[in-house]
């Protein structure tokens, strides 16, 4: 949607149509004020699809680590957009949220973008890209490219590869080798947290 808007400052307002889960636990459902305010954790920005969508509407793409910043939520024209931005649950959506049929089910949602000038922009989305029903599955190097991504500083390039083939050679593992399935972090990568190294 971000490419059919031209002035991110034209938006008066975004609704977000979707399950009664997705308005109730990440959406304006929730009544969580910690969902719109900047300076909130991490964990609370990733279950906030209110920020999540106006980071993304913003940057046209989304980072496992740099789009949660205080830096950048804290960004004045990120809070106004935010802050325009509500979901609402529809009853189609929540029925297909809990279908049983995996054709059928759905977990996305439709998204209104008011603009100012009355001009109203419309989508939806039935499951994420990379889901297995998708517009865009990762493939095999796909996701040897995400673990890559995900582990950049945290492993040595020469684990993240250990590990890639061990799993990639999963069949031929024998039950001695299982270790190999757990990649070695250095002590330096640890943090410590309340209950210790994590």
């Amino acid at each position: 949607m971000r490419t059919r808007v031209s002035d991110l400052l034209q938006i008066e307002n975004i609704v977000i149509h979707t399950s009664h889960h997705t308005h109730c636990v990440i959406g304006t459902g929730a009544n969580n004020p910690q969902k719109a305010d900047p300076m909130s954790s991490r964990e609370t920005l990733d279950h906030s699809i209110m920020y999540i969508f106006a980071v993304a509407l913003e940057d046209g793409q989304w980072h496992h680590i740099h789009s949660y910043g205080i830096e950048r939520a804290s960004r004045p024209a990120t809070v106004r957009l935010w802050k325009k931005i509500e979901t609402r649950e529809d009853p189609e959506w929540t029925r297909r949220y809990h279908c049983a049929d995996p054709a059928e089910r759905a977990f996305g949602g439709r998204v209104e973008i008011f603009l100012r000038n009355g001009e109203r922009i419309e989508d939806e989305i039935k499951v994420a890209n990379a889901h297995a029903l998708g517009a865009s599955l990762l493939d095999r190097d796909g996701y040897r490219s995400k673990f890559r991504v995900l582990t950049e500083g945290i492993l040595s390039v020469e684990e993240a590869d250990r590990f890639l083939e061990a799993v990639q050679d999963l069949p031929k593992i024998q039950s001695g080798q299982l270790g190999w399935l757990n990649p070695a972090v250095p002590l330096e990568s640890l943090v410590e947290g309340n209950g210790g190294i994590l």
